[in-house]
């Protein structure tokens, strides 16, 4: 009988990843970083410990939404007053903070707990082509 091995996050080894959202699908793009962040593409995936790497992605302003999209889904605030509901479509958010679209699809792809929150931490998104992680010598992954 075989034992089963499970590796401590503090023996994981952590690796940093850029990925360019240019001309890539909001969904697509952001199940491939869930998966990344989750650790689920490692041989050593335990889910209840955060084996997941570090994300770059850069050019969110160029990134697709299929449909209508663009124009009929809404991203909603709520205040707690009545009457205090605000909604932004698709193009306001990305006209404003274009970053936000994927990290609102990334955030509902992960667990809603201390665990998804942590690893929600290892996700940086930037508008533009630079980023200022060149120290950590990110691999570039195809999508």
């Amino acid at each position: 009988m075989t034992k089963t091995v499970m590796t401590p996050p503090s023996q994981a080894a952590s690796k940093w990843l850029l990925l360019d959202a240019q001309d890539a699908v909001l969904g697509r793009l952001s199940c491939r970083v869930a998966t990344l962040l989750l650790g689920k593409h490692k041989a050593s995936f335990t889910p209840q410990w955060d084996h997941g790497d570090h994300v770059v992605v850069i050019n969110a302003e160029k990134i697709k939404v299929t449909g209508k999209k663009e124009s009929d889904k809404f991203y909603y605030r709520y205040s707690g007053y009545p009457g205090g509901i605000t909604a932004h479509s698709v193009a306001e958010v990305r006209k404003a903070h274009p970053e936000r679209l994927i990290l609102n699809a990334v955030r509902g792809m992960l667990p809603k707990t201390r665990l998804g929150r942590q690893m929600l931490k290892k996700l940086r998104v930037y508008a533009g082509p630079s980023h200022p992680h060149e120290a950590q010598n990110p691999q570039a992954v195809a999508l």
